[in-house]
C-alpha cells in the first residue's frame, strides 16, 4: 500500500525504529507492537483512504482478524486532507474522529531566552532524567494512581530510551532546580527528517517558554547529530500549543485523521 500522509509515514518510521512490526496487506496496513499490546497507536490498522459506507463491517472484520485479543479500535485514515469519508458509518461503527495538523519546518526561529533563573536545556541522560520524565507525563495527563497507567507510560519511555541510545534520537529536558519541568523527543524518521514527540509542560510551568525553548535547541541539535533538515510535528490544531508552533516557524504541510473506540 502506497501512503501518502506524512504525519502517518513518519508514524510508520518511529514505530519501526522501537521494533513494531509493520505489515502491507496491499489493501491496507498493520502496525503491531507486541511489547505493548494496549497501546492502541502501536496497534492500529491503516486504511488506505477514507471510509466508504459498504466498509463497515468489513472494518471489523479486519481489525479483530489482526488483533484477536485487543479490547480497542484504531484506524488510521491515508491522505493528506483530512478526509474522513462517511461520517455516518463513522459514529455507527461506535469511532471517535481526531484530525490533527501536520506541520514542517526548515529550521526554527530562536525564541527569548529562559526567564526562569537557573534553567537547564539538555538531554535526558540518567535514570532518575527518565524516571522524571515518566513521572511528567503522568501529571501532565493526571494519571498517576489510575490503575496500569505509570507501567504504560514506563514502557513507552523504555522503548524511547532504547531509540536514543541506540543513536535514533534525543529526549530533551528543560530542569529547573534539578526537575523535568518539560520534555520532549525528536527522532530521525529518515535520512534528512526527524519527528517531535511528545511536548509536555507540568502544569506549574506553562507560558514560561520552556517548550519553545527546547523545541529550539533540540532542532540545533537535530540538524548537527541527524543531519536533518527538515523537523515535523502533530498538534491538535484546536489546542493552543499549534500557536508556539507556528510562531517558530513551522507551517502545516496537511491534516491526519484518526478514528478509535475505547474498550468497552
Amino acid at each position: 500500500m502506497q501512503i501518502s500522509s506524512l504525519g502517518f509515514r513518519t508514524d510508520l518510521a518511529l514505530r519501526r525504529l522501537a521494533g513494531s512490526q509493520i505489515v502491507d496487506r496491499d489493501e491496507y496496513t498493520v502496525v503491531r507492537t507486541p511489547a505493548n499490546p494496549s497501546y492502541w497507536w502501536g496497534n492500529f490498522v491503516l486504511l488506505p483512504g477514507p471510509v466508504r459506507a459498504r466498509d463497515a463491517e468489513r472494518l471489523m472484520e479486519i481489525f479483530s482478524a489482526e488483533f484477536p485479543d485487543a479490547e480497542h479500535r484504531a484506524f488510521g485514515v491515508d491522505g493528506t486532507a483530512g478526509e474522513v469519508g462517511d461520517h455516518d458509518t463513522v459514529k455507527e461503527l461506535g469511532l471517535s474522529i481526531e484530525i490533527n495538523a501536520v506541520l514542517t519546518a526548515q529550521g526554527l526561529h530562536e525564541p527569548a531566552p529562559l526567564a526562569a533563573r537557573g534553567a537547564v536545556i539538555r538531554r535526558l541522560a540518567t535514570d532518575d532524567d527518565w524516571e522524571q520524565a515518566v513521572a511528567l507525563r503522568l501529571a501532565v495527563y493526571e494519571l498517576a494512581g489510575k490503575p496500569g497507567q505509570r507501567e504504560f507510560t514506563a514502557r513507552q519511555f523504555r522503548e524511547a530510551r532504547e531509540c536514543c541510545e541506540r543513536g535514533d534520537g534525543a529526549w530533551f529536558g528543560a530542569f529547573v532546580d534539578g526537575r523535568v519541568v518539560t520534555s520532549l523527543g525528536l527522532l530521525r524518521a529518515w535520512s534528512g527528517t526527524a519527528r517531535y514527540q511528545n511536548v509536555e509542560t507540568h502544569g506549574d510551568h506553562r507560558r514560561q517558554g520552556f517548550a519553545s525553548r527546547l523545541l529550539y535547541e533540540s532542532s540545533v541539535w537535530a540538524r548537527d547529530a541527524l543531519e536533518a533538515d527538515t523537523v515535523v510535528i502533530v498538534a491538535d490544531p484546536a489546542y493552543h500549543a499549534i500557536d508556539v508552533y507556528r510562531s517558530l516557524g513551522f507551517e502545516e504541510f496537511e491534516r491526519q485523521v484518526q478514528l478509535e473506540r475505547a474498550p468497552s
